[in-house]
C-alpha cells in the first residue's frame, strides 16, 4: 500500500545567515532563520515523510529547546527521519517538493538540491522532483520576508 503524506515549512529571512535549500548553500544575501540550518525543503519533505505514517512532525521529534539540534544540518535531521520511516516499515516512494520564493531565483540549483535529498534518502534521483515558485511579489514571500517550501510524499508500507 502506498500511504501519502504532506509537508510545509516556512522561515523568516536572515541577513547573518547562509541560504541553504536541499542541503545545497545558494548565494545570496540572505538566509533563513531558525534553530537548526533552517533548510524549509528539507523540512517540507521531513514533515511529508512523518505525516505519510502518522509520526507527528518534526517540532516533536527535534524540538528547538534541544541544543543538540542548534545549527544543525537538516539533512541529517531528514535522515533521521528516513530512518524512522524504514524502522516503522516504510520505504519512500517518490517526493514532490516545490519552494516558494521571490529572490533568489533557484533554478540553476534544483537539480543539486534533488540529488542531494535523493542521496540522503537513498533513493534513485528519478523518484525525486524539486522546483521552484515565484509568489510574484505578494504576500510576506513577495516582499521576501521569508521562504517557504511544500511537499508530498508516496511511502510504500505493508499492509
Amino acid at each position: 500500500m502506498i500511504r501519502v503524506g504532506l509537508g510545509f515549512d516556512l522561515h523568516p529571512t536572515d541577513p547573518n545567515r547562509p541560504l541553504v535549500l536541499g542541503g545545497v548553500t545558494v548565494p545570496s544575501g540572505r538566509g533563513l532563520g531558525g534553530h537548526s540550518d533552517a533548510d524549509v525543503l528539507a523540512h517540507a519533505v521531513s514533515e511529508a515523510m512523518l505525516g505519510a505514517l502518522a509520526l507527528g512532525d518534526l517540532g516533536r521529534i527535534f524540538p528547538d529547546s534541544d541544543p543538540r539540534y542548534k545549527g544543525i544540518s537538516s539533512l541529517l535531521l531528514l535522515s533521521e527521519v528516513n530512518g524512522l520511516v524504514t524502522s516503522k516499515g516504510g520505504r519512500l516512494w517518490n517526493v514532490d517538493a516545490t519552494v516558494i520564493a521571490q529572490a533568489p531565483r533557484l533554478g540553476p540549483w534544483l537539480q543539486e538540491m534533488a540529488k542531494r535529498l535523493a542521496d540522503t534518502l537513498e533513493v534513485p534521483l528519478d523518484r525525486v522532483s524539486v522546483k521552484a515558485k515565484s509568489p510574484e511579489g505578494l504576500g510576506l514571500l513577495g516582499r521576501e520576508e521569508g521562504i517557504a517550501a511544500m511537499a508530498v510524499v508516496g511511502v510504500e508500507v505493508a499492509e
